[in-house]
């Protein structure tokens, strides 16, 4: 028991000693000062009841707050390994960093993998690799009824709302993506300024809360989104139904931390909470949201219009398809995020354990889309830790025309992965509105090291491409993908996720993947089930 109070007694005695004794005078009242400190820091410790910790091991028990306080940062720079994904490995961030520099990427002494565990997987190449000049990959969106359609890069960066970054940071991301040649998602915070001042294509996001093209009453404004989409700047439409870091969740900004530039860009007042519903308002059932993408895109004078969503019952996915093919209506692109992809907040166990993860969402919608004749109609964009150019050929090869990512490119700008977004207290500026700390982001030097980044990470792609005899990164197919699905068994990608034959669902084909039992339930005028299945 005394030893709980050993560091307390110890103060007690110093401070006597200090005082009664003075032997070194200046200094023994110093030290007499400041061991009282302690010791009345004790005596409160002792006295109060908060903290159970504190009462019984007074004065020592504030280390135990004090290393649970620092101990991300003691991991992360002395303890995490180079591979350990907390989310992001350091050698993941590393060859971001490299990258966005412009300085030397490469790796001496081989593979740190271990390539014979379970889960290793690697793509295959050829004996006659292929030298690809030109890595600017393009994929062209927009379907039949897309007026103007959009030659999109193949690597875009994704939805990141002004307000959860910085002002700066968003200038930095744009003007990148001007100097590249790629798009910008503005998330679904609106329209800032800091999107507009760099000149950089826009993908705009459209949530639930309608930011920028709201009523008063936060409904959809048809006259405001047309205002919006009429800028040349904006070159898609993205509808949001569903974030894979926390699908489900709509959210609140509480009004202290809406300024009135967030204001402006999200049309809402500053003096009030602003609370984005867990689902649209805009419409019910899949027949009416395909006439509200229709909607969207005749407001937007024929620019593509598509929708982004983390699958989570598939059967509601595929009542969006079925009522695809009762109006005739359809998207001219859907954006697959993974529940590994990032965000400012989230509840833990949203963010643990709510969403299917990025390869068997994109998978299943591919091939629900191969299964009812739509998928040569609609591209397929995907999202979720794709900071590689084998992230994104992988992708690629699973049914993806298209990646985007978010967390890389703010690894471009500075991003440490501190993991203090939800704070304001980012240390680098990126993810914090406190004007003091964003100061330090530079917004021509970070611009351009999001070039960097996406410039080297194409060039890195189309080695890989050409090592595997292909021309185009949209050539990767699954049998390029190999990976062990237990230690030493090898597989490939057509064994695990194979490509389904076009209009198997039409023609009610069976199949092993519970396509066709989900298929049967899922109805076109409601998202919910015949029955209790999912």
């Amino acid at each position: 028991m005394l030893a709980r109070y050993l560091v307390f007694a110890i103060t007690v005695v110093i401070t006597i000693v200090c005082f009664a004794f003075p032997v070194w005078h200046d200094w023994s009242y110093a030290i007499g000062s400041l061991s009282g400190i302690f010791m009345l820091v004790g005596i409160y410790d002792m006295l109060q009841s908060r903290h159970a910790v504190l009462r019984n091991y007074p004065v020592i028990g504030h280390f135990r707050y004090l290393f649970e306080t620092i101990r991300p940062e003691i991991r992360q720079y002395l303890i995490e390994g180079d591979d350990e994904e907390v989310p992001f490995s350091r050698e993941a961030r590393a060859i971001v960093y490299q990258r966005a520099k412009d300085v030397e990427d490469k790796r001496p002494f081989g593979t740190k993998k271990r390539v014979y565990d379970s889960g290793y997987q690697w793509m295959t190449h050829s004996i006659k690799p292929k030298k690809i000049a030109d890595s600017d990959f393009r994929v062209l969106i927009g379907g039949n009824d897309c007026a103007k359609p959009y030659s999109a890069s193949i690597y875009n960066i994704s939805a990141m709302s002004f307000g959860a970054l910085s002002a700066n940071a968003i200038s930095a991301l744009n003007k990148g993506a001007k100097i590249g040649g790629f798009a910008h998602d503005t998330g679904e915070g609106g329209i800032s300024r800091y999107h507009r001042e760099g000149g950089g294509d826009l993908i705009f996001e459209i949530g639930t809360g309608y930011f920028g093209c709201r009523t008063h009453d936060g409904r959809f404004d048809p006259e405001k989104f047309a205002a919006l989409a009429a800028d040349d700047q904006v070159k898609m439409i993205e509808l949001k139904l569903s974030q894979g870091a926390k699908p489900g969740q709509g959210g609140m900004l509480p009004a202290a931390k809406i300024t009135p530039e967030i204001a402006e860009a999200r049309d809402i007042p500053a003096n009030e909470d602003c609370h984005s519903p867990a689902s649209h308002s805009a419409f019910d059932t899949p027949l009416e949201m395909m006439d509200f993408i229709q909607q969207l895109r005749d407001l937007s004078k024929g620019k593509p219009v598509g929708f982004k969503l983390c699958i989570g019952h598939r059967r509601e996915f595929m009542c969006i398809v079925r009522a695809m093919l009762e109006t005739g209506i359809t998207p001219d692109f859907i954006v697959i995020d993974g529940k590994e992809g990032g965000t400012g907040a989230a509840p833990l166990e949203f963010t643990n354990h709510m969403g299917m993860p990025l390869v068997e969402g994109l998978t299943f919608a591919h091939n629900t889309l191969r299964g009812v004749g739509l998928r040569d109609r609609i591209r397929i964009g995907a999202s979720g830790k794709l900071v590689q150019s084998f992230d994104i050929a992988r992708t690629l090869a699973l049914g993806a025309d298209w990646c985007n990512s978010a967390r890389g490119f703010m690894f471009s700008v500075g991003c440490i992965q501190a993991q203090a977004c939800h704070t304001n207290h980012c240390p680098t500026g990126v993810a914090t509105q406190d004007e003091w700390r964003q100061r330090a982001l530079n917004v021509p030097d970070k611009a351009q090291r999001v070039a960097n980044f996406h410039r080297n990470t194409m060039k890195a792609l189309a080695d890989i491409t050409g090592a595997a005899g292909l021309s185009h990164p949209g050539e990767f197919l699954p049998r390029h993908l190999m990976m062990r699905e237990k230690d030493r068994d090898m597989v490939t990608g057509d064994d695990v996720y194979p490509y389904m034959p076009e209009g198997f669902l039409l023609r009610e084909d069976d199949d092993r993947g519970g396509y066709l039992q989900r298929w049967r339930r899922a109805a076109s005028n409601d998202f919910r089930p015949f029955d209790d299945g999912i």
